[in-house]
């Protein structure tokens, strides 16, 4: 079981020695997981536990609320994913003012030294921390010969062999800005290959204008809260994951609907071949769902009325199973 504290002082005072990193971790890439996966490996061999420390919200948000870039993912989905990389624990530090004035030596010791008992601590080369950020992988190291902890650097993770359609090199490294340029341009196949994982969103499942319906393929709508970057508009072949855990094979709509004329943007997912009882039996309504995004069929059209409409969304029905469940 992955411990999850939410403040340091939860964490008990005979947890340790501990493995320590530090990160924002929106995404919990490639990148990210290279640097957990050596996390782990290092903690089992000197028989510590191994934890990381977030953020939330994300320091940029705090900072520049009206830049800050959207979040890849919610706080659970990112909990999940660090959960699967083997860790023992997490601590979510509540990003305050007060939290970004602390200096790279208070962060250290209050934090990482009298909290995590750490005794070794692995970090990306670009490490950032303390009050304005006054803190690098130097810093770190002269804290770590001060306090008693070690402190190892992770090189950058390439993405040799990854699909590229920018620049067509190989040599980038995974990121969660490659990821959102991926996503803004709906190009979830890239996405994936950074991620390590299909791009998620996860929300409540909301009542819409119920035009699926009446076209004759009923959607999930979820809430406009929902957590997870909201990649481009275009129609998706994905999966639906109900709360029961079951996935469900789907076409995910993005976009305002311009046939109708919307305005506000949607994400609303139809479930292929899904039971055949009636649409009440089939009730989605107030269920907390995630929508995973495999593959973009094509980008959003306005059509000349309904019937050109449905006519349309059979097609892409067709195509999303065909993808999906035929490989």
């Amino acid at each position: 079981m992955v411990h999850i504290w939410n403040d340091p002082t939860e964490v008990p005072e005979d947890f340790g020695p501990t493995v320590v990193t530090i990160g924002n971790f929106d995404g919990v890439h490639r990148g990210h997981q290279q640097v957990l996966s050596q996390l782990a490996a290092t903690a089992r061999q000197g028989n510590a536990r191994s934890v990381a420390v977030t953020f939330d919200p994300h320091p940029a948000q705090l900072h520049r609320p009206d830049s800050a870039p959207e979040l890849i993912m919610g706080l659970q989905d990112k909990l999940d994913a660090l959960a699967d990389t083997g860790l023992d624990a997490v601590l979510v530090m509540k990003y305050t003012l007060d939290l970004a004035a602390m200096t790279p030596e208070e962060f250290v010791g209050d934090i990482l030294v009298n909290s995590l008992h750490a005794a070794h601590v692995v970090v990306g080369h670009d490490l950032r921390f303390g009050a304005g950020n006054s803190g690098d992988v130097g810093t770190m190291q002269e804290l770590g010969h001060t306090l008693g902890f070690t402190v190892q650097v992770v090189n950058e993770f390439g993405a040799e062999g990854f699909p590229v359609h920018d620049d067509g090199g190989t040599d980038r490294r995974c990121s969660s800005t490659w990821v959102r340029e991926a996503l803004s341009e709906g190009d979830v196949v890239t996405a994936a290959a950074v991620l390590g994982r299909p791009h998620r969103m996860r929300g409540e499942v909301v009542h819409g204008a119920a035009r699926g319906r009446l076209l004759g393929f009923p959607t999930a709508n979820l809430s406009h809260d929902a957590t997870g970057y909201v990649p481009a508009d275009g129609i998706y072949a994905g999966w639906l994951v109900d709360e029961a855990g079951t996935r469900w094979p789907a076409a995910i709509s993005v976009g305002s609907n311009p046939t109708f004329d919307g305005v506000s943007r949607q994400v609303e997912a139809h479930v292929i071949d899904r039971p055949e009882e009636a649409v009440e039996a089939f009730d989605l309504y107030g269920q907390l769902i995630v929508v995973e995004f495999t593959e973009r069929l094509r980008g959003m059209v306005a059509y000349r009325g309904p019937e050109a409409l449905a006519e349309q969304i059979g097609l892409d029905v067709v195509q999303a199973r065909k993808l999906l469940l035929q490989g």
